[in-house]
């Protein structure tokens, strides 16, 4: 269920450590971003994700960090998965409820 990561994680490491080091060498820090991805061949969109979320994950911005992502993921998977059984309990439920009744009236 994973997606194919494009970009190795050492590509991305890299990138981001790249337009925080050159940043104060432009005009801002989206036109840092615009060169580094023309050099390195990704969007600078891709860049600018990558680059805002290291910085969440550093906490110079707010927001959730990667691992608060991942846990949240994995929160919402295990909800999903335990309304489910709740579901199919509660049709169990009813189903031998209603055999036990059908049962006693014989």
């Amino acid at each position: 269920m994973s997606r194919h990561a494009r970009y190795p994680a050492e590509v991305r490491e890299r990138a981001v450590r790249m337009v925080f080091d050159h940043a104060p060498e432009h005009a801002s820090q989206w036109a840092a971003i615009t060169s580094i991805a023309a050099k390195l061949g990704m969007t600078p969109e891709t860049l600018r994700v990558w680059v805002r979320q290291a910085e969440t994950d550093s906490g110079r911005r707010g927001g959730l960090t990667s691992a608060e992502r991942e846990q949240l993921k994995v929160l919402a998977r295990e909800n999903r998965e335990l309304r489910r059984v709740n579901e199919i309990l509660k049709s169990a439920a009813t189903f031998f409820g209603a055999e036990l009744d059908r049962q006693q009236k014989r």
